[in-house]
């Protein structure tokens, strides 16, 4: 998809195009008329000129008298000549053709004046001719100056119209950088936008307005999320006390006792799922600190560590691979290692008998960058695509599993502005990159 900057610069420079295409291919005609009109008119005042200069010196000098012979004048180029001799007739003559002269055993085409005139009762031609060679040749030129002009015009104006799209659009860069900034439903809505389009001030009102009201009902969401799962935590607990006191206290036959253990595995599954609605509510609204420095290394062979119990009876392979030392400044530890934690976990609970989890950490394109590559089931299009969605991705067989480890894993990582990316196939298994900011490096 293109800028609309570089669409608006290519469509005007798409119709500079077409319109000297079509000059270009009128252009011969044009210069032709051009030049013959020029030629003709300087024709015509190099005639005036020497009727001027007979006026004033006489005939004599040109004519001789005892003779038919007459003036005849070229230059040296032979591009132009004139001829002045007494006429046999007395016709008047003046008009203007193109006529062929032999001078110096050459055919020269020439563009010629012919013009009668008398002078005490004699009758004579006078003929002023420009060789077509010459006229060719100035028209050549007025070509190629008018083509080099043509193309400075047009680069000077997509130049001129790139600068002054991208000064107008200025204001569009500033609206969608804004939005591009916006992590979560929070929008400056007391900044309007300054600019003198009326279309970019009524399109940043709009927005302002909608990011408002998309605000407040996240606010709402917010504060109904946390108010029921403080309000379920209460009965949570008193349910689970009295179910273990039922089963310390009494004695109760073996399926009133395996209902009870049911039933506090339940209840273990809701308190941990409140937790987590809890902490992506608090993550949301930025309720955690960030004042510690992680080293990242460190934080994930404790998370292989707790792990490592469920890897080998699942006899799945787990290796850390940890090429530099990296200490994430301004952090909270806990956090992140329940992100890493999530997804290492993740892959452990989906990686098949026999199956292998590396996870690698070292620098790239100046980032440091952690992958966690599985050998496990692997996803699908459809499943990457929900993949951080609340319980959209929990499938039938996830036992303990509340369905929103992974998206809990998203908000720790926006929290702390590391990049995620996720590469898997059905089958061949799937790759977790998380790239940690260059700021904090």
């Amino acid at each position: 998809m293109m800028k609309l900057q570089t669409k608006l610069a290519l469509f005007n420079l798409l119709s500079r195009l077409v319109f000297s295409a079509l000059f270009i291919g009128f252009l011969p005609l044009i210069i032709e008329r051009i030049n013959v009109r020029q030629t003709d008119n300087e024709l015509v005042n190099k005639r005036e000129e020497v009727i001027s200069l007979i006026s004033e010196v006489g005939i004599e000098p040109f004519i001789l008298s005892d003779t038919a012979a007459g003036f005849g004048s070229y230059n040296i180029l032979k591009e132009e000549y004139i001829s002045l001799e007494r006429a046999s007739t007395d016709d008047e003559w003046n008009y203007i053709d193109i006529t062929q002269r032999i001078i110096d055993n050459e055919t020269i085409d020439y563009r010629v004046l012919h013009y009668s005139l008398k002078i005490d009762g004699e009758s004579y031609l006078l003929e002023i001719g420009m060789s077509l060679a010459s006229i060719t040749y100035a028209a050549r030129n007025i070509r190629n100056v008018i083509l080099v002009f043509l193309g400075l015009f047009i680069l000077v104006t997509l130049l001129s119209d790139l600068a002054y799209t991208a000064r107008i659009l200025r204001p569009l860069r500033k609206i969608t950088g804004r939005l591009g900034e916006t992590s979560f439903p929070s929008f400056d809505v007391a900044e309007p936008l300054v600019t003198s389009t009326d279309d970019f001030a009524r399109l940043d009102r709009a927005l302002r307005e909608m990011m408002k009201k998309i605000s407040e009902l996240f606010r709402k969401e917010k504060e109904i999320t946390v108010n029921v799962s403080h309000e379920l935590m209460t009965p949570v607990s008193v349910l689970r006390s009295k179910l273990e006191n039922m089963l310390l206290n009494g004695n109760p036959d073996p399926a009133t006792e395996a209902g009870i253990e049911e039933s506090l595995r339940m209840l273990h599954r809701l308190k941990a799922l409140v937790n987590s609605m809890l902490m992506i509510a608090r993550l949301e609204s930025h309720q955690y600190l960030r004042e510690e420095s992680v080293e990242i290394c460190e934080l994930i062979r404790e998370v292989t560590g707790e792990l490592e119990p469920i890897a080998e009876d699942g006899e799945v392979t787990v290796t850390l691979r940890c090429e530099i030392n990296y200490t994430m400044k301004n952090a909270n530890r806990s956090l992140l290692f329940s992100m890493l934690y999530n997804v290492v976990n993740n892959a452990v609970q989906h990686t098949p008998k026999g199956g292998r989890i590396d996870i690698a950490c070292g620098e790239s394109s100046g980032r440091f960058e952690v992958s966690v590559s599985d050998t496990g089931e692997g996803m699908s299009p459809e499943q990457l695509d929900r993949l951080f969605t609340r319980f959209s991705n929990r499938p039938d067989h996830a036992g303990n599993g509340t369905g929103i480890g992974l998206a809990i894993t998203k908000s720790i990582a926006d929290f702390h502005d590391i990049a995620i990316r996720v590469l898997s196939e059905p089958g061949r298994g799937t790759q977790f990159f998380f790239f940690f900011s260059v700021n904090s490096l």
